[in-house]
């Protein structure tokens, strides 16, 4: 499908009524975070990072829980700031007309930009979680372990595996917070894909739902996506410079 004049999408922002967002990686590399799969992106300069997000591996292997660990003790995540995308999409929700902003990212930076309807379909980095008791804490708690000389800091309560609470491949998604997603969805008459090369499932397939229940469909993207062809619209343009004025004045 050939891209979308920007004012074309803008009237359709402004048409719509109730608009649920789905954001990906790609919102926050302004902020410094790399996405996965872009030209810079993680595992498309060292495939082999991918299996740090992978249960299996994870509970298998200590070496990879090590490298994980180390991943999260030195992630531009802590040093972080919201962008303009994620201050736009704030912005907007004081509207009334954004349902939810679903986000695959786990770094935060929309409830920091100040977004309130945020559904985190991957859960959080802010956050570390016991794979064994279920055990629950802010990762501030254990990022000064791995200072100390700690490589794969064990659950204190019960001894077990520690690991970020972000959703890894292998992993179950919490079905409350899918529902969520869902239902989110369902009640958008515009949904908008931002960042997100499409490709996990079941986040994808909300393009899917929104299409089932009469929603248009937009995509803003640096590359390609499978559902391009099924879009109302697809822009191209780097978002933190277009996605404020999309949603200024609308």
């Amino acid at each position: 499908m050939s891209t979308t004049p920007t004012a074309e999408v803008a009237r359709r922002i402004r048409e719509a009524s109730s608009i649920t967002v789905l954001t990906g990686a790609g919102v926050s590399t302004d902020s410094g975070i790399p996405d996965f799969r872009g030209p810079q992106g993680v595992w498309t300069k060292n495939p082999a990072a991918e299996k740090l997000f992978t249960i299996d591996a994870y509970l298998a292997d200590p070496d990879v829980r090590r490298q994980a660990w180390a991943a999260r003790r030195r992630s531009p995540l802590w040093t972080a700031t919201p962008n303009a995308a994620h201050r736009a999409l704030a912005e907007f929700e004081r509207t009334g007309r954004l349902r939810a902003v679903i986000t695959q990212n786990t770094d935060g930076l929309h409830q920091a930009a100040g977004s309130d309807r945020v559904i985190e379909i991957h859960g959080t980095a802010r956050d570390a979680a016991c794979l064994d008791c279920g055990a629950r804490m802010p990762m501030t708690e254990v990022l000064p372990r791995l200072e100390a000389g700690e490589t794969d800091p064990p659950c204190l309560v019960c001894g077990g595996i520690l690991k970020s609470a972000t959703i890894s491949f292998g992993q179950q998604l919490d079905g409350d917070v899918l529902d969520a997603a869902v239902e989110a969805t369902r009640q958008a008459d515009l949904f908008i894909a931002i960042g997100t090369s499409l490709g996990v499932y079941p986040a994808a397939g909300l393009c899917d739902y929104a299409l089932a229940h009469g929603a248009r469909l937009v995509i803003l993207n640096g590359e390609p996506t499978p559902y391009d062809e099924v879009a109302d619209a697809v822009l191209r343009e780097p978002i933190g410079g277009v996605l404020p004025g999309l949603l200024s004045g609308v």
